[in-house]
């Protein structure tokens, strides 16, 4: 029942509230120029950041691209033009797959009863 009730809140084709809020950060994606996958940080999960070392090199090129033009855009308090916000696809994923891959590996190797392959660091 709980479960039946939790997927019916967060879904946005079924609760009209999930959509308006997934479509209110949709908006403010595409004024940036971002997809959502951008968002992830590297340095705070560090399955992220071994997915993102995963992907191929123009992936990745493209996405730090993508984040330093929303840098100077914020900082300029500016927007995109709304010709190219109108062309944005700001939930289509790049990362999820790889980083799908990586969790099911690294809960793979914690039952084996193996070492992590990367343990935090503080910088």
């Amino acid at each position: 029942m709980l479960s039946r009730i939790s997927s019916w809140f967060v879904n946005p084709r079924r609760n009209p509230l999930a959509r308006m809020h997934r479509n209110a950060v949709a908006a403010r994606l595409r004024k940036y120029g971002l997809r959502y996958d951008d968002l992830y940080d590297p340095y705070h999960d560090l399955d992220i950041k071994e997915a993102l070392a995963r992907l191929p090199r123009e992936v990745v090129d493209a996405r730090n691209q993508r984040l330093k033009r929303a840098m100077d855009l914020s900082m300029k308090h500016q927007y995109l033009p709304d010709d190219l916000q109108a062309i944005q696809t700001p939930f289509r994923s790049y990362l999820s797959d790889m980083l799908a891959l990586v969790k099911k590996e690294r809960a793979e190797r914690e039952a084996l009863g193996a070492l992590p392959l990367y343990q935090r660091t503080i910088p």
